[in-house]
Formats: C-alpha cells, structure tokens, sequence
C-alpha cells in the first residue's frame, strides 16, 4: 500500500476535479466544498510540498500541523518499526542510530541518482557527515547495505534497477532510490524548492507503482531513460522533465528516446502547459494532467 496519489490527496482534502470549458478551450480546474475554485497546479504545489499520507488530511496543509504528523510516522518507522523488525527476524541488529539517520539524510538527498552503496561511506566520511558524533571508523560496505536493506523492507526507500535496453539484460550497478513519500523527503531536509526534477521522478516513479507497472531505468549508450514500465500489455518509455521549454534541455530529454528503435510508446512528462505535442512521434504531455487522468 502507498502514499495518497495526487488524485486521492484531492479527494481526501475534500476537493472536486472539474473539467471547465474556457475561450482557449476545456482545462481541469478544482473546487472546494463552498465551489470556491483553485487551479489544479495550487493543489500539486501542496502535494510537492507535503506529500500523501493519510493523515495530511486531518490536520490541514498547514506548515507546522504537517510536521508533527510527519515526525511521528518517521519515529514509527525508524526508531521502532525497523529495529523491531531486525531483532524479530534474526538478522543482524541495527545498533547504531544516528549511522541510520545519516544514510537515511544521504538517501533522501540523492533521490534519482545513481548510486554506489560501496561508497556511501566514503561519501558520508568526505563530506563530514559523520564528524558530529563519536564514530570512530568509517562504515564498511556491509554495515551499509545492512541499514539500506532494513530501510527497503520497511517500505521507506525503494530502489530501481538498472537496464539496458541493447543488452537486455539488468544491470548490478549504480541503481536508484526513491522515497516512499515526497512530505517524508521535505520534512527530513527541509520545505524548500530543492531538487525538484528528482523530486518529480519521485511522483512519477510511484505512480507508475500504482497503475501497476514494473518499472526499471533505461540504459543506452551512454544516455538514459528515466523509466521503462512494463506489464503484460504494454512497454512505455518515459523521461520526466521540470520543463520542455529550453532548446537545450529538449535536446536532451529526447536524444535517449530516439535512440530506442523499437515501436513502443515514448512519453516526456513535464509541468509545462499548452505543449502536448508529438516530435517524431515522442508524446510531449502535462505530467499534472497525467497524473490525474483515469
């Protein structure tokens, strides 16, 4: 079971998704109970910023409401629910509370990027997150892929594999993480505008989860696809863009798609309006409309 999509955060924050008809032609547009009229890209900030649990509902998409709610269900799952979890199980106990915390940090700040977890503590070491308190060695290898496990089977991390598309074959190296809710990530590293194209990945990777896709990343060549996702019936290659706007950055959300010979759909998803168009049979659409459409 997820997070809220931002289909049912609008629902459960009690809102109504209308499609209005305007003199530039039909938009999506949502109302509260007293049809007192937001656009939609109001309620996807405040989905950006404060993710989709629940209990976001009860307690409003106020600032500091939020932050309580969210530090109890990050204390649940972390202090209790993953060192219970471990002990239950047998495995090797996880000791060492405030190591979790800082990969936990690490994780959450480099949602969507590739990385390597037998250089996490290097990284952890060379940026001196781990000279405020009493660690007398660098973390092995070992203890890390410990603490990033227990956080994959308690649900708060997710990672996505590698895979390439001319070998078909996955890839053991240099996979992904995302993290199960985006008010999760803001609440551990702050409520600012940070990052906010992995952020982006984040939404989209998690919703494909919910349509049920299998999703993998896209290695070819040297370039990448942000995600495959497959089922049964059907592949969709997809690149996930803050903007398709700039010329440059165009270029290079499209050269990995059109490197990919097959007929499978090919979709850029990005927060620009008025541009769902096609090159060369790549769809250009509004990742908000996408995100709320059935």
């Amino acid at each position: 079971m997820f997070p809220l999509s931002f289909s049912e955060f609008i629902q459960f924050h009690g809102f109504e998704l209308k499609e209005i008809t305007t003199k530039l032609g039909t938009k999506l547009q949502v109302f509260d109970e007293s049809n007192e009229k937001y656009e939609l890209r109001e309620l996807f900030d405040a989905y950006m910023k404060y993710g989709g649990m629940p209990g976001i509902a009860d307690v409003g998409l106020e600032q500091e409401k939020a932050l309580i709610l969210l530090d109890g269900i990050y204390s649940t799952v972390v202090v209790r629910d993953i060192l219970e979890r471990k002990l239950r199980r047998n495995q090797k106990k996880i000791t060492d509370s405030i190591l979790l915390k800082k990969i936990i940090l690490y994780l959450a700040d480099n949602i969507g990027s590739n990385l390597s977890l037998s250089s996490v503590g290097n990284v952890l070491v060379n940026e001196g997150l781990l000279e405020d308190y009493d660690r007398k060695t660098k973390p092995s290898t070992h203890t890390v892929q410990s603490y990033v496990e227990a956080l994959l089977e308690s649900y708060f991390f997710y990672e996505i594999k590698r895979f390439d598309i001319k070998g078909k074959e996955f890839l053991r190296t240099l996979g992904k993480y995302y993290i199960v809710d985006i008010g999760l990530r803001n609440y551990l590293l702050g409520f600012r505008n940070r990052d906010r194209g992995h952020a982006l990945e984040n939404i989209v990777y998690f919703e494909l989860l919910r349509r049920g896709y299998d999703v993998a990343i896209g290695k070819i060549d040297n370039t990448e696809v942000d995600f495959i996702a497959t089922n049964a019936d059907e592949k969709i290659y997809i690149q996930v863009s803050e903007s398709m706007i700039d010329e440059n950055v165009r270029k290079r959300e499209l050269a990995p798609l059109e490197k990919i010979k097959d007929n499978y759909e090919k979709i850029v998803l990005s927060l620009d309006t008025g541009m769902d168009s096609s090159y060369d049979g790549i769809k250009s659409l509004n990742l908000i409309n996408w995100l709320v459409e059935k």
